[in-house]
């Protein structure tokens, strides 16, 4: 494939110097304005690698969901969910993972690179219990780096714009999707029509 960039010299050259503020912002721990923005955020996307390849999953909960427990580790409680455990499984093999925040409302999302570990320890797991119901596991980050990233991505996305939202009926359902994939063994209709309740009793 022509124009190709195949070393780090020909993307460094072709992107520049780096503005030193994009380098100053980074940090190995978690100073109190970027827990500010943890406490704040009830979305997170995880990122894992492992054997199989890459995962990315999305995470969320009431702000702050991610628990602070000093400025060198975070709590990540792992809640119901479809049992893939692509993540978990990840973990297991390679510790490396990647985190990234969103705020409703902010255009600034925080990254956060680091090393983790499962835990099911039962008095961490009962710590983070909703209605009765503890997270199957807690993951527990030990920080290697964080810093903000600019709001341009979401600025260029409008991705809070209102106005922008789509509607759901414009685009495939979870059955419609579930259905198509395997030549109608699963009714999707069926499963539309179950969805909403089946999410409401297991959110956690």
């Amino acid at each position: 494939m022509p124009h190709t960039i195949t070393t780090l010299s020909e993307l460094e050259a072709h992107y520049g110097e780096v503005n030193q503020a994009s380098l100053r912002k980074e940090t190995d721990r978690l100073v109190p304005e970027y827990r500010a923005l943890i406490e704040a955020a009830p979305f997170a996307a995880l990122a894992t690698r492992g054997p199989e390849g890459l995962d990315c999953s999305p995470r969320g909960d009431g702000p702050g969901f991610v628990r602070i427990r000093d400025d060198k580790t975070l709590l990540l409680p792992d809640r119901r969910g479809n049992n893939r455990i692509d993540s978990l499984k990840n973990i297991v093999r390679d510790p490396s993972v990647a985190l990234l925040f969103l705020i409703p409302g902010i255009g600034e999302t925080l990254r956060v690179n680091g090393q983790a570990v499962i835990s099911v320890e039962p008095g961490l797991l009962e710590s983070f219990s909703i209605d009765g119901k503890p997270p199957r596991s807690v993951i527990v980050i030990t920080v290697d780096t964080v810093f903000f990233q600019c709001a341009r991505a979401i600025l260029r996305s409008e991705l809070w714009n209102p106005e922008r939202h789509v509607a759901r009926a414009s685009l495939p359902s979870a059955g419609q999707i579930l259905a198509a994939l395997t030549n109608d063994e699963v009714d999707g209709e069926a499963y539309d029509k179950a969805l909403p309740e089946r999410q409401r009793t297991t959110l956690y």
